[in-house]
């Protein structure tokens, strides 16, 4: 079954599985797991919509990027798959 992730202003959502979100959340380095999840056709899809100003804007939000690393588009990607996937399992805990 398919779990939505949604920014706060609702201006980004991505539909994944629970299994996909949490192969992304876990301690130590992500990076890898990150990258597979965003390279599955239907996670691919979905993030190639989003609007490049959109998701800046919306990573911007979190304070945890500086504006040189906001300017990384593909790096953008990652995070908010990341953020997504993080955010999915977590509820899933609950």
């Amino acid at each position: 079954m398919k779990k939505w992730f949604t920014t706060d202003s609702g201006r980004i959502e991505i539909e994944m599985t629970a299994e996909q979100a949490a192969s992304v959340n876990h301690s130590g380095d992500c990076d890898n797991d990150v990258m597979s999840l965003s390279n599955i056709p239907e996670i691919k899809a979905q993030v190639e919509k989003i609007d490049k100003e959109v998701l800046k804007q919306e990573l911007d939000e979190y304070g945890a990027w500086d504006e040189n690393e906001l300017n990384d588009h593909e790096q953008n990607i990652q995070r908010i798959v990341w953020i997504a996937g993080c955010d999915i399992d977590e509820r899933e805990e609950e």
